[in-house]
């Protein structure tokens, strides 16, 4: 929070729908938004850092995996594989593509891998409004639309450990989203704009 204050930009996700912190943290079998608090990382833990700023009049949306001291090999395989179906997304981007091909790229590359790609959480709209138009599917589906140049939106799949352990489970506080099966979740996620050529990643280090 304050890093994102000291640099002159505030945190978007701070008071929206009554979220009550700056960042989402999502540990192990958590899919998303997650709720910092007081849990201590343990050594073999995966976090989920969601990070989105509002600065000069737009939201930059991202995220990444992170590995907590020593990993299994199986965590280490989840996570490097959902960073590659974010970029493989990303890849398939350009002025005139359809929407649909960003699911199908990913869902063929987590299926090989063996992993499930979470149908319940989806890519948006982002830049003046936080959240808007379009909805991005990262799994396979046969929904309208094409990409415009010009257009800014984010590209985040989630992959859990199976095919079989998509499903998610809400708690009680209205945010955090759960495997039910308890497996572990990664997420990958970047804002990019479409040109006419591909996709320029925007919240890129």
């Amino acid at each position: 929070h304050k890093m994102i204050i000291d640099a002159g930009a505030y945190p978007s996700p701070l008071g929206y729908g009554g979220f009550p912190k700056s960042v989402c943290t999502s540990v192990n079998e958590c899919m998303c938004h997650g709720i910092p608090d007081s849990r201590e990382l343990k050594d073999g833990d995966i976090i989920n850092i969601d990070v989105t700023v509002y600065l000069n009049g737009f939201h930059g949306d991202t995220s990444k995996t992170f590995f907590c001291g020593e990993v299994d090999e199986a965590s280490k395989r989840l996570v490097k594989v959902t960073e590659e179906c974010m970029l493989r997304g990303i890849a398939a981007c350009k002025h005139g593509v359809s929407f649909k091909k960003i699911g199908r790229r990913i869902s063929e590359h987590a299926e090989k891998h063996g992993f499930g790609v979470v149908e319940q959480f989806v890519g948006h709209g982002v830049g003046r409004v936080f959240h808007s138009q379009p909805i991005i599917y990262h799994q396979r589906n046969n929904m309208p639309g094409q990409m415009v140049e010009g257009q800014t939106f984010t590209i985040e799949p989630i992959l859990t450990m199976g095919s079989s352990s998509i499903e998610c489970d809400m708690w009680e506080d209205g945010w955090t989203a759960v495997t039910t099966d308890g497996s572990l979740a990664a997420q990958f996620e970047h804002t990019i704009l479409i040109t006419r050529t591909g996709a320029e990643i925007l919240t890129k280090c």
